[in-house]
């Protein structure tokens, strides 16, 4: 199976290699010439994006919906460029509503169309552990399963095509709320004197838990790495994709609003290149606030 991968980003870049590794031929392009020399000082074949090589697969790992527009219908323009039968495999994040256009154009040129968007970051894109959340035909899944395999610890097939895209801005939704919902959690224990440790391993034990208490405290927030190499606006740029989704469908997600309005509040204090978990720091903080005189406040 011969592989194209387009957008060689952290995320781009991991799974390329990744399939390489894996013995797919594998070609990276991106339109920066940094990004092809990084790779290619690695072992990966690298092309100019208007020199790409016919292939069987073009995964693409771009940053928004109108760059996969892009690739697809000018430059290199995949429509017209890529052989009939191929496959486009879309793993950006996505605006559901833009998959819903461009997928039936991809099927209308003779390709075929998966979209795949990821979750694991970095870390799981260069280990083959990514989650994948597919929209697209059943036959185009069953087709691909070899590269799935290689890329992801596991992939699910959540409905034709821009459903993974919608089931992925709903996932990434529900991580932003749950990291505003735990902080909140874990100051309101510290504030009674609980160890925020203890209380996360309550939380873990119990129905509060999430993959953001399990994983996201204890591996980015709790060690203060804060490296998890997805960041603040990237998440921002996320939420505001699913506001839209929801209303365009005309649904009030009055919750959601108020989601999509915490993490815009700040930029200065949060900027979008700090990481995602930093949405954190002033939730946490309020634990350690101190009286109007200065004086640490009681936590009796």
């Amino acid at each position: 199976m011969n592989i194209i991968v387009i957008g060689l980003g952290q995320m781009g870049g991991n799974m390329a290699m990744t399939l390489h590794a894996a013995g797919f031929h594998v070609t990276g392009t991106d339109v920066s010439d940094d990004a092809r020399a990084r790779l290619e000082s690695r072992g990966l074949s690298v092309a100019a994006p208007d020199s790409l090589p016919a292939a069987d697969v073009y995964l693409l790992s771009l940053p928004t919906s109108d760059h996969v527009r892009q690739v697809l219908m000018a430059s290199p323009g995949l429509l017209s460029l890529a052989p009939k039968g191929s496959v486009i495999v879309d793993t950006s994040t996505s605006d559901p509503a833009v998959t819903r256009e461009l997928a039936p154009r991809v099927v209308e040129a003779g390709l075929e169309w998966l979209d795949a968007p990821v979750s694991g970051g970095p870390a799981g894109a260069a280990s083959g552990s990514l989650g994948m959340l597919l929209g697209g035909e059943s036959s185009t899944i069953e087709r691909l399963a070899p590269m799935l395999d290689a890329m992801a610890a596991r992939y699910t097939h959540v409905g034709p095509a821009a459903s993974g895209h919608v089931v992925k801005l709903a996932n990434n939704y529900l991580c932003a709320a749950h990291l505003l919902t735990t902080a909140e959690a874990v100051a309101l224990a510290a504030k009674a004197g609980v160890d925020p440790a203890a209380c996360l391993a309550g939380l873990n034990s119990g129905s509060g838990r999430s993959a953001v208490s399990e994983v996201n405290f204890p591996k980015w927030i709790q060690s203060d790495s804060f490296d998890s190499g997805f960041t603040t606006g990237l998440m921002r740029k996320d939420l505001r994709l699913a506001r839209d989704a929801a209303a365009d469908l005309g649904l009030p997600l009055t919750l959601l609003e108020q989601v999509v309005a915490r993490w815009h509040a700040d930029p200065d204090g949060l900027p979008d290149h700090a990481d995602f978990n930093r949405i954190t720091d002033s939730v946490l903080g309020l634990a350690s606030a101190q009286d109007a005189d200065g004086s640490q406040e009681d936590a009796q």
